[in-house]
């Protein structure tokens, strides 16, 4: 059972941006002891993750690159404590072959989205409440074929930081994963065990991360009132290796 399941989120209202995703639904999974709103832009991904969950949950459609999306989302959501967004659109690809539509989607995802949910829901963070959003440790080593998903995950660290300044006392985090085995790299087939092992023996912690290494980060900087304008770095020194 996951650490989420916590008695410090009973009562709480948790905002989940990016609840169809795979990281999305076992946070979703994992915070069950909260009153939930799943969104996302697609409602059947969202659907499917409410479904899944032990009690009933608010599911709100969300387009990122989209302000009036946004401001449906705050309508729809109310009063509530924490937000967690997991939103990613990876744009991936030698830089000569880039699309500048996959680039803007992925700049809506980690940097323009963030901006317009800080804008539109801040007003509406219970005291003590805060925003958590995700990084991911390319920021810190790029690698060729990952510009876009380097810069996007950096824009993000630093704009952690301004918005701590501009909507506190509503603080504002990341996490930022290294390698995790979410089941996102099952589309690897066999080769998967033999990609993780490789990333484990690089690895200064020597193993992979888990889903709960990321819920136990996201616990964190939901329940500590005096971490704010900090990129948690989960990523077993990866950023390092």
């Amino acid at each position: 059972m996951s650490i989420l399941h916590s008695p410090a989120l009973g009562g709480r209202r948790l905002v989940v941006v990016g609840a169809g995703s795979h990281t999305g639904r076992l946070l979703a999974g994992a915070a069950s002891a909260a009153e939930l709103v799943l969104a996302g832009p697609d409602v059947r991904k969202l659907d499917r993750a409410a479904r899944e969950l032990p009690g009933p949950a608010e599911v709100i459609p969300v387009d990122l690159a989209d302000e009036r999306s946004v401001a449906a989302l705050a309508a729809g959501a109310g009063r509530f404590d924490h937000l967690v967004s997991t939103a990613a659109m990876p744009a991936n690809g030698p830089l000569a072959e880039l699309d500048l539509a996959d680039v803007q989607r992925a700049f809506a995802a980690k940097v323009i989205g963030p901006l317009l949910l800080a804008k539109h829901l801040a007003g509406q963070v219970a005291e003590g409440g805060s925003f958590t959003f995700f990084s991911g440790v390319a920021a810190w080593r790029p690698a060729p074929a990952r510009t876009v998903m380097a810069t996007t995950n950096g824009a993000l660290a630093f704009l952690v930081q301004a918005l701590a300044v501009e909507i506190a006392p509503v603080r504002v985090n990341a996490v930022s994963p290294g390698i995790v085995d979410t089941g996102s790299w099952d589309g690897l087939g066999p080769g998967k065990d033999a990609f993780l092992r490789g990333v484990a023996e690089r690895n200064p912690a020597r193993r992979v991360g888990s889903p709960d290494d990321l819920i136990k980060a996201v616990l964190y900087a939901i329940d500590n009132p005096y971490v704010t304008g900090t990129v948690l770095h989960v990523d077993g020194g990866g950023r390092l290796a």
